[in-house]
């Protein structure tokens, strides 16, 4: 019973951390999990607003769509039918991480409340003196965080 026992609560252990683990190599996550059971991406923003709003609006949990194994809310059943219809379009671009961070090597948290849309593409950044650094030559800075983001993209920020 004992074996029995052990062995269970090792296999619970690495079935509730397997899918945390890969979530976060590409996608910058909420800690715990929404109404849906799956982690809750860009902070329980709606990826739609940034483009139709053109501000951060937070969704609601009665109205989402599971991407990828991230939850994304939105205001409107409107929404959450174009993001369904096209996530690729309004997905914050590196998986909502910081954008110059990523510019690093780096995959630090995106703040939803510093954003900005350029060419058609969501960027999130940290904190108001990175957006300032990020701000300083975008294009190059989206280039350069293109490049590194193809070499972190599936690597876990432990491990960066």
């Amino acid at each position: 019973m004992k074996n029995y026992f052990h062995a269970t609560c090792i296999a619970l252990s690495l079935v509730a951390f397997v899918p945390a683990v890969q979530a976060a190599d590409e996608v910058n996550l909420s800690q715990g999990l929404s109404i849906t059971g799956k982690p809750l991406a860009l902070h329980g923003y709606d990826p739609v607003a940034y483009f139709t709003l053109q501000t951060p609006t937070r969704g609601s949990d009665a109205l989402t769509h599971v991407h990828r194994g991230a939850t994304y809310r939105f205001v409107s059943e409107e929404h959450r039918k174009l993001f369904a219809a096209n996530p690729e379009r309004y997905l914050p671009q590196f998986g909502g991480y910081c954008a110059y961070g990523v510019t690093l090597g780096k995959k630090f948290d995106g703040d939803p409340n510093l954003w900005q849309v350029v060419d058609d593409r969501l960027y999130l950044n940290l904190n108001p003196e990175i957006l300032a650094l990020f701000n300083k030559d975008v294009p190059q800075n989206i280039r350069k965080a293109g490049k590194k983001w193809t070499g972190i993209e599936h690597t876990a920020v432990t491990d960066l």
